[in-house]
């Protein structure tokens, strides 16, 4: 009869250790940008409820789903600067782009905004900027070299 018990062994005999070990080092290398990835989710979710936050839904019914919809933007771009970061970074430019959107759509969008919608909605987009080129610069530190 075989023996089927497990066996406690170390796993460097293994012959795909080494190769598991640089792909592991791969992963958790290109992680760099890992605390961004948070506030660029919750800021995605402040600008998508920013309308019912601010009070500006019935003053400013045009800005109320391009909020939402800019808002899902950002944090679809979150989740899949989480999920795919080697082939989403490539991306932070573009939510740079969706930051200075943000600070010119009231006026763009909007009818006659009061102060208290375009400062929403300029925070909103100077920190997208921000996060932004924060995820960008990383990117960039962190491409390989050829």
């Amino acid at each position: 009869m075989a023996n089927v018990s497990p066996t406690r062994g170390d796993i460097t005999s293994h012959p795909d250790a080494t190769e598991m070990r640089d792909r592991y080092a791969r992963m958790l290398g290109g992680r760099d940008v890992a605390l961004v990835d948070g506030p660029v989710f919750l800021l995605g979710l402040y600008c998508a409820v920013s309308p019912w936050i601010v009070h500006y839904t019935n003053s400013q019914p045009d800005l109320v789903p391009h909020n939402l919809v800019i808002g899902i933007a950002i944090g679809l771009l979150a989740l899949g600067f989480t999920r795919a970061p080697e082939r989403m970074y490539g991306l932070s430019w573009a939510f740079c782009a969706l930051g200075v959107w943000m600070i010119i759509s009231p006026w763009v969008v909007g009818d006659s905004p009061d102060a208290g919608v375009v400062w929403n909605n300029i925070i909103i987009g100077a920190l997208a900027v921000i996060l932004g080129l924060i995820c960008a610069g990383t990117a960039a530190r962190s491409a390989p070299r050829p």
